[in-house]
């Protein structure tokens, strides 16, 4: 049958890809509009099924904050280019939006939440992955609740390449939002000392027995060396020992503890960390596609 140039329009409208695409699926569908829609979605997933083996180890991260509930999400892109365009963003606020109000268990769980018309969270990655030709993933989120008597502190940094979510123990927001800056700057790994499991102690403590400077001298002043050392290398680690970024004449818990406040938790993401990078080189690309 004659597929008319309003029906591609229309089915453009709706689904976002190109006019060969539309016009295609309209052809196979024999004009009817839900079975081409379903024909191009079912593309969509075998799309974004084939992109399966790129690394997407760019994106964004992000923190929305709801009443009591605040949720942190990491989505990943293949490039910084697709994170920082308006569909990738939108995308990026309906994951947050979703999850901080289902409250999903893990990825697999939040990837089959109702978003709207019908479809899930995932259907809604797999169409912006068709409208950005790149492959996008939900890698991690963390779902957080607090009480009346604490407070939130979000804070995103460079463009949402860090986030970090902190929950203060009285203060209030403002406090607990330079709280979360600080976090996102220094990238504390615990909040206090008591948090650091025993070997990680354990580890630093061989590593700096063995250092070289400590070579010949008595046991007794190389236990007060190392002890000394390990003193600052967690105060190096730990979110309350931490010299503050806004003043460095005091420590975060003493900043803290000035606003009538203490640190309860905190999450911090950075884009991409953890995932191996894929390195390539360009020139050998397109000299291996003239050869």
């Amino acid at each position: 049958m004659a597929i008319t140039a309003a029906q591609v329009k229309e089915l453009r409208d709706k689904t976002s890809v190109g006019m060969m695409d539309a016009k295609k699926a309209l052809v196979e569908a024999d004009g009817d509009m839900e079975k081409a829609i379903d024909l191009l979605r079912e593309k969509g997933m075998a799309k974004a099924a084939k992109k399966g083996d790129r690394v997407a180890a760019e994106g964004m991260t992000y923190v929305t904050v709801e009443g009591n509930k605040a949720a942190i999400v990491e989505l990943n892109s293949e490039t910084d280019f697709v994170a920082g365009n308006a569909e990738f963003n939108e995308l990026l606020r309906t994951v947050a939006k979703t999850i901080v109000e289902a409250n999903p268990k893990d990825v697999e769980a939040a990837l089959v939440l109702p978003v709207a018309d019908g479809q899930t969270l995932n259907d809604v990655i797999i169409h912006t992955t068709q409208i950005t030709g790149e492959k996008i993933t939900l890698r991690r989120f963390a779902v957080i609740e607090k009480t009346d008597a604490e407070n939130f502190g979000a804070y995103s940094h460079m463009g949402g390449s860090i986030s970090a979510l902190a929950v203060l123990e009285g203060a209030d927001e403002s406090t607990a939002k330079d709280v979360a800056m600080h976090i996102a700057a220094i990238a504390p790994k615990y909040v206090a000392d008591s948090e650091v499991p025993a070997e990680v102690i354990a580890h630093e403590k061989e590593v700096q027995l063995k250092s070289e400077d400590l070579a010949g001298k008595p046991d007794n002043i190389k236990e007060k060396m190392v002890e000394g050392r390990i003193k600052k290398f967690l105060a190096e680690i730990t979110l309350l020992d931490q010299d503050f970024v806004k003043n460095g004449d005091q420590t975060v818990a003493q900043f803290v503890a000035s606003k009538n406040g203490s640190v309860k938790s905190f999450v911090r993401y950075q884009v991409g960390e953890g995932i191996e990078k894929k390195v390539t080189d360009l020139a050998a690309e397109v000299a291996a596609q003239l050869g």
